[in-house]
């Protein structure tokens, strides 16, 4: 058209990228929160209020019985016939039973030996399943030394490590010198047992036909050894002090501890003997066992030295396999115990709901979900309110019944809190993993202590320069927890209600000194 100038189009301003994609990403929440991320986060409120209430009323429950158990002198020792073993003269040794001492290890070197027993009536195997040629040599030059005392031991090793400890133990019981022992005691290779320790075990089995096995205490020699080892000293002493004593004081169910305990043979043959389909192949016999009418007796007088692991990445796959193990065992056997005709149903709710889906399940998905992925995200939502007494009173009295275990450790128990809090990351994916049947179901690291870590670094590596690994010491999951408690945090400061921000910050700076590596004593890599 004439008269009419043709003019160039420009594009209107718009701000910059950057807050282009923070108005994108406001949009987009404002979008979803409503009619998705609110509901979606009630129903996990309330599931995870109920779990913390199923949680908490268990560990009232064991705390009352360990009231009474100390107030009424209740101690199960107490319920059973225990006398010493005397000597006859005619017999001589051969009024002791035979026992069999089991000792399986993988690359490590200490052996319990110094057990006092008439040496014609006690057997030591040690099942070394060790890769490492010099370790391998060690152990065996070890037996040869013991062996050259007097000792009754027998070196036994494999050419594969199928079904790793329980595979080695399986193995064990097979060779013909077994068929003699009537009891069974078996000791990892860093356990030290005092050398009363079968003349203090073996008279409950041999005057209680009903108990198939006598379960001691562990005592850590290293847990003064690192903050780490101290917060895991306060866990495993709740653990033998209140859920072992508990269920062996109300004749209920509690497992077996893979190591410082007394079988008696014909026990674990009636059960089928051991297994390797789960990690946790001491559980898997004890449950088995429970299920055809066996009892047991812990004794929390006869306690047994052990070493705490004090690296992370060590503890972290111990905690791997005892948080995988139960979660898939409880898979495998749920419906074998509720079909099982031989038990009582107060036995049967205990082992399926107290053992298993409280303590073993219920326990490690609740403090992950709840305490570091709900309650934080509720800070991003004022639309969904938790109550007081589910995010204050009742974590707050389940943390004070779980530090009766280690009164020492009284003042420490804000960093115990904190720390089983990031643990908890690890045993709740680990559990999801047994549930399902993932990849790393039946993945099996034997749990590297630091002195044997120490001593073999230097026996087989020799000289060589340690050398620091960035991919060591820095841990993903961790960090990445930390980030998004940090931002819950900075959220509840500027335009949150919730006043959750101190304990965000906290818990986030927890999650960040474990994922730079700051925890524990670190060995470097060669």
């Amino acid at each position: 058209m004439e008269g009419l100038s043709t003019t160039t189009l420009l594009p209107l301003p718009f701000p910059g990228t950057r807050d282009n994609l923070t108005m994108l990403i406001a949009f987009v929440w404002e979008q979803i929160k409503a009619p998705l991320i609110v509901p979606l986060l009630r129903v996990a409120v309330f599931l995870c209020l109920a779990m913390s209430l199923m949680l908490f009323v268990e560990r009232v429950y064991m705390g009352a019985v360990i009231l009474l158990v100390k107030l009424f002198g209740l101690k199960p020792e107490n319920r059973y016939k225990w006398e010493p073993i005397k000597e006859d003269i005619e017999l001589g040794s051969s009024s002791y039973p035979m026992i069999l001492v089991q000792i399986p290890m993988y690359n490590e070197k200490r052996a319990a030996c110094g057990l006092l027993w008439p040496s014609d009536r006690i057997i030591i195997q040690v099942l070394d399943d060790s890769t490492d040629p010099t370790i391998k040599g060690l152990v065996e030059m070890e037996c040869k030394r013991w062996a050259s005392k007097g000792i009754n031991i027998k070196y036994e090793i494999r050419d594969n490590r199928n079904g790793y400890k329980a595979g080695a133990l399986k193995e064990g019981m097979k060779h013909g010198y077994v068929t003699d022992c009537d009891y069974v005691a078996i000791f990892d290779a860093d356990f030290q047992p005092e050398p009363d320790f079968l003349f203090r075990s073996i008279p409950f089995l041999i005057h209680n036909s009903e108990l198939a096995l006598v379960q001691a205490r562990w005592k850590f020699v290293n847990s003064n050894e690192c903050l780490m080892t101290r917060m895991q000293e306060m866990s495993l002493d709740y653990h033998f002090t209140v859920e072992q004593e508990v269920g062996s004081s109300t004749c209920a169910f509690f497992g077996f501890n893979g190591t410082a305990g007394v079988w008696r043979i014909s026990a674990i043959n009636e059960a089928g003997g051991w297994k390797d389909r789960t990690t946790v192949e001491d559980m898997d016999l004890a449950t088995r066992a429970s299920l055809k009418g066996w009892k047991f007796l812990y004794l929390g007088s006869l306690q047994v030295k052990n070493e705490l692991p004090s690296s992370f990445e060590a503890y972290r796959y111990q905690q791997h396999r005892w948080s995988c193990g139960p979660a898939n065992l409880f898979r495998k056997m749920a419906m074998e115990i509720i079909s099982n005709k031989k038990v009582s149903l107060w036995k049967k709710v205990h082992v399926i709901y107290s053992f298993f889906i409280v303590r073993k399940i219920i326990a490690h998905l609740v403090t992950f979900a709840f305490y570091c992925v709900v309650l934080p995200a509720t800070v991003l939502t004022p639309e969904v309110v938790v109550p007081r007494w589910g995010a204050v009173y009742i974590p707050s009295i389940i943390t004070l019944l779980n530090a009766v275990g280690t009164p020492r450790s009284l003042h420490l128990l804000v960093f115990w809190i904190l720390f089983e809090n990031v643990m908890s990351l690890h045993r709740t994916k680990a559990t999801v993993i047994g549930l399902i049947e993932g990849v790393r179901v039946n993945e099996w690291v034997v749990t590297e202590k630091l002195g044997d870590t120490l001593k073999f670094k230097s026996a087989t590596k020799g000289a060589r320069r340690l050398r620091f690994r960035f991919s060591e010491r820095i841990h993903v999951l961790e960090l990445g927890v930390g980030a998004f408690l940090c931002f819950c945090g900075c959220y509840d400061i500027m335009f949150g209600k919730a006043q959750f921000f101190l304990y965000l910050f906290v818990q986030a700076f927890a999650f960040f000194l474990v994922g730079f590596g700051y925890i524990g004593t670190f060995v470097r890599g060669t």
